[in-house]
């Protein structure tokens, strides 16, 4: 008896009508069981796999990289083929009876298998084989990065051939931007039209914050298993902050100002797809531990793709950290509906007046920071009072332990 399931893009949130197709993780024909992920499909806001509704033998309709509404069919599952047991099964595609295993057909499944669609992409520009490369993405998937560095072990130039007789390159290549990118740059221009967007700085002395990390760093990476960064003394700083001016917590929707009496914090993270902002919730109810634990998880959900619809959506306020890539001052964008986000830049030591010794000039590690907000929402005057609490929790890091 003849039983075929479609397989059906799923709704994925409210706010999704469409997704692009991925790299498939099985071939045309190949038996799969119920629930072994089939296709990844990437949304505006993530990339996740699409698992099997049964098990049975994959009959693929639409191709990677195409435009799909929520709802298509994309392919079907025949549940009346018979599962491959031996290698003389007819019908298992994969089976030694019907596939004879060369180095090509090798190479070939190993490209299908580990490389993410813009690793090959990029692979095929620069002339790179995938066949030798290691992935460091999830379940030895190449990245985008793992062929870049490959190429620049493999093709770097000779030190002894001399410069004029290299050729001149001028290459120029598109790139389609990706569900997620174009959702990027549509919420960032948003953003800048519809908000009346206004950024404050000041500069912190990261000197005590220092100070106490590196005094209880390895008692408290026994304890939690985690180092201590700094993020989790922002995170304290802001939610101290947004206690005390909970307008930099709000939003505005639909003409309404929405005030929330918790912090769920969104936290900046780059991977090789583009900026995502997972949301860590009820910030205000986590010790530094959790926070860095919390933090932990779902940047390394974001870069190996895992992250759910729950962890993108909501968000009260956001901390967004370019110091890491060496930013020394920037102006962030915010994240609608929010109406703060907090910059944080690179640690610097410059010359500043000793709060000790008056006239006198020392070098202190100092770290600019810089709030965007929306004025519509929050006053001048609480933006940059929200600022200096922010900067005095750092100055003074025993404010958050003592909760002022």
């Amino acid at each position: 008896m003849f039983t075929n399931t479609e397989i059906v893009i799923p709704s994925l949130g409210e706010s999704i009508t469409e997704v692009v197709l991925g790299q498939w993780l099985v071939q045309d024909g190949q038996w799969v069981d119920r629930d072994a992920p089939l296709v990844e499909i990437e949304s505006d806001k993530v990339t996740q796999e699409l698992p099997s509704p049964s098990a049975g033998k994959v009959s693929i309709q639409k191709q990677e990289g195409e435009e799909c509404l929520i709802g298509d069919i994309i392919g079907s599952i025949d549940e009346s083929a018979q599962k491959p047991t031996s290698a003389g099964n007819e019908d298992a595609p994969d089976s030694a009876a019907t596939i004879e295993v060369t180095t090509e057909t090798v190479a070939s499944a190993a490209q299908t298998r580990k490389a993410t669609p813009l690793a090959k992409k990029v692979a095929d520009d620069l002339g790179v084989s995938l066949d030798e490369i290691d992935g460091s993405g999830p379940s030895g998937r190449i990245t985008k990065a793992d062929v870049l560095s490959a190429d620049q072990l493999t093709d770097a130039p000779s030190a002894e051939a001399p410069s004029e007789n290299l050729p001149m390159h001028r290459g120029v290549r598109r790139e389609k931007m990706s569900t997620l990118r174009k959702r990027i740059a549509q919420r960032l221009v948003e953003a800048q039209h519809q908000a009346a967007m206004l950024t404050t700085f000041n500069e912190a002395d990261m000197t005590n914050v220092i100070a106490l990390r590196k005094l209880h760093k390895d008692e408290f990476n026994d304890r939690y298993g985690v180092n201590l960064g700094f993020m989790s003394f922002f995170t304290r700083a802001c939610v101290s902050a947004l206690g005390a001016w909970p307008a930099v917590n709000a939003s505005l929707i639909d003409g309404e100002i929405e005030y929330h009496d918790y912090v769920d914090m969104s936290v900046a993270v780059g991977t090789d797809k583009g900026l995502v902002v997972p949301v860590l919730r009820n910030a205000e109810r986590q010790s530094f531990g959790e926070i860095e634990l919390n933090i932990k998880e779902l940047a390394t959900k974001a870069r190996d793709g895992k992250l759910t619809m729950d962890d993108m959506t909501g968000g009260t306020f956001t901390i967004s950290n370019g110091g890491v890539y060496g930013s020394m001052m920037s102006t962030p964008i915010l994240n609608p509906p929010q109406s703060g986000i907090l910059g944080l830049h690179r640690i610097q030591n410059r010359p500043i007046e000793d709060p000790d010794n008056p006239g006198s000039i020392i070098l202190r590690p100092m770290m600019y920071l810089a709030l965007s907000y929306d004025h519509r929402i929050v006053d001048g005057e609480g933006a940059v009072s929200f600022l200096v609490h922010v900067k005095n929790c750092i100055e003074n890091p025993q404010r958050l332990l003592l909760g002022l």
